[in-house]
């Protein structure tokens, strides 16, 4: 059978040439993002260094070894001081993750990020971090990198969409650079950002997560940034049930994890003071928090890499568990600047090494590696990044099944336990909603000749006005039918008219094609749902006459807006209607209850 022309115009993606330009910028913005995340690194070691051990320097070093005593408790509250000061008279979006601020751009900034905030967030970020706070680089980069990406699209005459794509391969560009995680960048830009998965936007952001990946060779070196000692290829059922307690075990921390910061958060919005004083007092809890346990402050890159090797004493894995968890939580609740990656991997790793004390033994470093990528999988909400950025980070491919089986263990626990993740949550209190999930729209996958109505009025264009008028007057075939499509002798489509045009002409020499609407707005029968769809929001025409074709614009139908809930209808049925399709008879029941009982 020979298909329509409308149906050989569909294709599998509705990408066009203009991805290529696109593409060419995310470039670009792949090289801008690599030199954004070293100038954070760099940042952050000046400050560190600065701060704790009052010298110029740029290497990255830990704050746990400094030799101030208790002078370092007012430490972190002056980079708290600073950073309020920051956000109340520079911007208040410097205040957070990075990555709920991003989400926020995208969703009701148009992807306009404020070129400020491009300065703003990594100094802020560097200056927390560098001061002692428990936090990742990750977050703030994305965010700047991000806000680098805006702002370059913001010079060209781009779409909100386009820019949305160059604002998030802003971001996975330097979490590429960060961390050499090229795939894993791509794998969060898509479960975290983009909500969609198009070549549009999915090219661009390669590229740059790619590119950026590639500086990284020459700006800051190469990866595995955690190298960890060979683990055997498979661990047999018994290691496998204990990726399954893992799983379980990451999801508990993960909510636990979640509620402390929203808890921390609620507790500060009670505070009768502004919240420019917020960040202070949680440098106060940072402060204390690395009296008691020194390893909590900083990023903390020694510690999880450490931790992979095998080296996690019980006094260790506690203080990460308990101090380092706690202070996070507080400072991040207080609406300082810093990210969660890092923090996550470090407490998920104190996790792995208690329950290396009796899972089955699979190698040093191996169930802190496992939680690691449980905890990123059921705190973030993202199994797939959490598996990947785990690999990524230490080139051991073999730990690919046990991290897929903790990973979606942990996502499990979460999605049923909590509404919202650490990220969306965030979003969700200042008043917006978004969804995770990704499916196909069912008014991609139905067409209008499905939903469409057969069953119409049409008038000749050589009728009369009143003969039309006596029709509808002595009978409506066509209940609810509000426009009439006017046709010539081959059933053509010549014009429209509606029920009040036919209101305000009468005469018997008054015809149609006098009076009918010439050039009306159409959707074809093979056309998809959603084309019709826009072709309703572009022209406001809730109603429309269905043709055979453009060619030969024959009528077939009517298609309304109404008629378009018929297709969601049809999704929430297949969502929610149960039956059983198959069932299994057998052969001998009958016979058994009609035989007769012998004594």
């Amino acid at each position: 059978m020979k298909r329509s022309p409308e149906l050989e115009k569909l294709g599998d993606f509705t990408t066009t040439i203009r991805v290529l330009p696109i593409a060419g910028m995310a470039i670009v913005i792949g090289l801008v993002g690599a030199c954004v995340a070293l100038a954070l690194l760099r940042l952050i070691g000046f400050f560190t260094n600065l701060f704790y051990y009052q010298r110029l320097g740029s290497a990255l070093v830990s704050p746990a070894g400094n030799h101030m005593g208790w002078w370092a408790v007012l430490v972190p509250v002056a980079g708290g001081l600073i950073i309020g000061l920051m956000a109340r008279y520079g911007s208040e979006r410097i205040r957070g993750h990075g990555i709920p601020e991003a989400l926020e751009s995208i969703l009701i900034g148009g992807s306009k990020v404020q070129p400020r905030l491009a300065i703003l967030k990594p100094l802020s970020a560097a200056l927390s971090i560098g001061t002692g706070g428990p936090f990742g680089a990750e977050g703030p980069i994305i965010m700047t990198g991000g806000a680098f990406g805006s702002m370059i699209a913001q010079f060209f005459h781009l779409t909100s969409a386009e820019r949305k794509t160059l604002l998030v391969a802003g971001a996975a560009a330097g979490m590429s650079a960060t961390f050499a995680a090229p795939l894993s960048a791509i794998l969060l830009a898509v479960e975290l950002l983009l909500f969609e998965w198009k070549p549009r936007s999915l090219i661009p952001v390669a590229l740059a997560s790619a590119t950026a990946g590639a500086a990284r060779r020459y700006l800051i070196g190469l990866g595995p940034l955690f190298p960890t000692p060979p683990h055997p290829v498979f661990i047999g059922p018994a290691g496998l049930m204990g990726c399954v307690i893992c799983g379980v075990l990451a999801g508990a921390l993960s909510a636990l994890l979640t509620g402390a910061v929203y808890a921390a958060e609620d507790a500060f919005a009670k505070l009768p003071i502004h919240w420019m004083w917020w960040p202070a007092i949680g440098g106060l809890a940072i402060g204390l928090g690395g009296m008691i346990f020194p390893q909590a402050l900083g990023v903390g890159y020694d510690t999880i890499g450490s931790l992979l090797q095998g080296n996690g004493a019980l006094g260790l894995l506690l203080g990460i568990l308990l101090v380092k968890s706690t202070i996070w939580a507080v400072s991040l609740g207080s609406g300082t600047s810093g990210g969660v990656l890092a923090p996550l991997l470090m407490m998920g790793g104190a996790l792995g090494g208690l329950e290396a004390s009796f899972l089955p033994a699979a190698g040093a470093g191996f169930w802190p590696l496992v939680s690691m990528g449980a905890i990123l999988g059921g705190t973030m909400r993202s199994p797939l990044t959490g598996i990947v950025f785990a690999i990524e980070l230490t080139h051991d491919v073999n730990m690919i099944l046990p991290l897929i089986v903790a990973a979606v263990i942990a996502h499990t626990f979460t999605v049923l336990v909590l509404k919202r993740s650490i990220l969306t949550e965030k979003v969700a209190r200042r008043g917006f909603h978004l969804s995770r999930e990704y499916s196909v729209d069912p008014l991609e996958a139905l067409f209008v000749r499905e939903v469409m109505r057969t069953r119409l009025i049409a008038f000749e264009a050589s009728g009369s006005v009143d003969e039309a008028r006596r029709l509808l007057k002595n009978g409506h075939p066509a209940r609810g039918q509000h426009l009439y499509p006017v046709i010539d002798a081959d059933r053509r489509l010549s014009g429209v008219i509606t029920r009040k045009d036919l209101a305000a002409y009468s005469g018997e020499r008054t015809l149609m094609s006098d009076v009918a609407r010439g050039s009306p707005v159409v959707a074809v029968a093979d056309e998809p749902l959603r084309t019709a769809v826009y072709r309703m929001a572009e022209t406001g025409c809730t109603r429309m006459p269905v043709v055979d074709s453009y060619e030969e614009r024959r009528i077939v139908g009517m298609v309304s807006s109404e008629d378009l809930l018929g297709a969601h209808s049809r999704n929430l049925a297949e969502e929610r209607s149960r039956e059983r399709v198959l069932r299994i008879r057998l052969p001998f029941r009958g016979a058994r209850e009609s035989t007769p009982a012998t004594k």
